[in-house]
This record gives C-alpha cells, sequence and structure tokens, in this order.
C-alpha cells in the first residue's frame, strides 16, 4: 500500500513557498508520491490576475521538474466548472483504492475544511495533513483537530517551519516590475517573463 500526498491550489503561481511545504510534507509523512493538482476554478475564493489554467500547469511542471514522487495532474483543469475537492478525492480513490491518500493543505485550508462542498466525502477518502501559518504557533490548529475528529475525520498535524512567500507577493512584484528572482525556481521566472503573465 501506497502513501500518495494530494496538494491542490490555483499555483498562481508556483512558488518556493508551495515546493518547501511539498518537500516537509513529504518527508514528515513519508510519502512514496504526491500529485500536484492546479485547478481550474477555485471555488472557495476569488482570484484576481488569473493565469490562464494551461500557464499554471506548464508553471508547475517546470517548478517540480525532476523531483522525485511529484507528479503534476490536470485532472482539475480538464473537468468542467469549479474544482471540488470531494469530486477529486472520489476520482483518485477510484484509481488507487489500495492506497492511503492524504490531502495536504496549509492553517486557513485546515481551519475551514469542514465547511467545503460534501466534506464528509473528503473525511471517508484521505487523512488531513496540516501545517501551520507562522512558526510554533499551533494551538488554533491543534484545537481544530479535535472538531475535525469528532466528524470522523482522520488528521495530522506537521510542524513545517513556515516560508513567508505567496502567490499574491509574487504577482505585486511582477506588476511593480521587481525581480521574482528569490520567490520562485528560475524557471518559473522565466515562464512568466516569456508569456508576460502578470503584468509583465
Amino acid at each position: 500500500m501506497a502513501k500518495i500526498g494530494i496538494y491542490g491550489g490555483t499555483f498562481n503561481p508556483i512558488h518556493n513557498g508551495h515546493l518547501h511545504i511539498l518537500r516537509q510534507f513529504m518527508e514528515q509523512l513519508s510519502l512514496d508520491q504526491v500529485l500536484l493538482i492546479p485547478d481550474r476554478v477555485p471555488p472557495h475564493k476569488p482570484v484576481h490576475d488569473m493565469a490562464p489554467a494551461e500557464d499554471r500547469l506548464a508553471m508547475c511542471e517546470l517548478a517540480v521538474g525532476d523531483m522525485q514522487g511529484v507528479i503534476v495532474s490536470d485532472m482539475e483543469i480538464k473537468r468542467q466548472g469549479k474544482s471540488y475537492t470531494a469530486d477529486t478525492l472520489q476520482e483518485l480513490k477510484k484509481q488507487f483504492p489500495e492506497d492511503e491518500l492524504f490531502l495536504l493543505m496549509g492553517e486557513d485550508m485546515f481551519l475551514t475544511v469542514e465547511h467545503w462542498y460534501r466534506p464528509d466525502v473528503i473525511f471517508r477518502c484521505a487523512t488531513l495533513a496540516g501545517a501551520p501559518r507562522q512558526d510554533g504557533n499551533t494551538q488554533k490548529m491543534e484545537e481544530h483537530c479535535l472538531v475535525l475528529q469528532s466528524l470522523d475525520a482522520n488528521v495530522r498535524l506537521c510542524h513545517i517551519p513556515f516560508l513567508p512567500v505567496s502567490s499574491t507577493q509574487v504577482r505585486q512584484y511582477c506588476s511593480m516590475g521587481k525581480s521574482i528572482g528569490d520567490l520562485v525556481p528560475a524557471q518559473v521566472d522565466r515562464y512568466i517573463h516569456e508569456h508576460h503573465l502578470y503584468g509583465l
């Protein structure tokens, strides 16, 4: 039985913080594989300056490169309509019926997941693995673990050092003409400039 991580998001664009948390989740949970899944239409929040889905997918593929055990999936981009995690997990559970799935998420997502579309399906299909936004400040997440467990969710809290980089910051730097070389992998930096994304 393999342990497979599911790491979804808009990745608008993918940045060094995403890659940092991905590596840490893989190490701390001893994951055999991670599926990196950019969404087509995020159901929970409007995102301004959204790059086309095909560009975000391409940047994800460039960012992970030859990273061992990481596969970029276009399953949500190919699906029409909003990208619901419950639908994705159901589909993956059919593909990997014998394997253990872990839904990888940051603090904001972890604290709201019970309010998502069909949370019972999410809890049934995958273990929730969360990482705090700030170093050492895990009280809120620890308390929320109890809430989720009372709803029959399996949860794991991973203590991952926080790397203060965000997609919003990358987009803002691009619009201001500032260098993003320290925020994203070199291949992603080059792709953004070549395709004139985020106001460049």
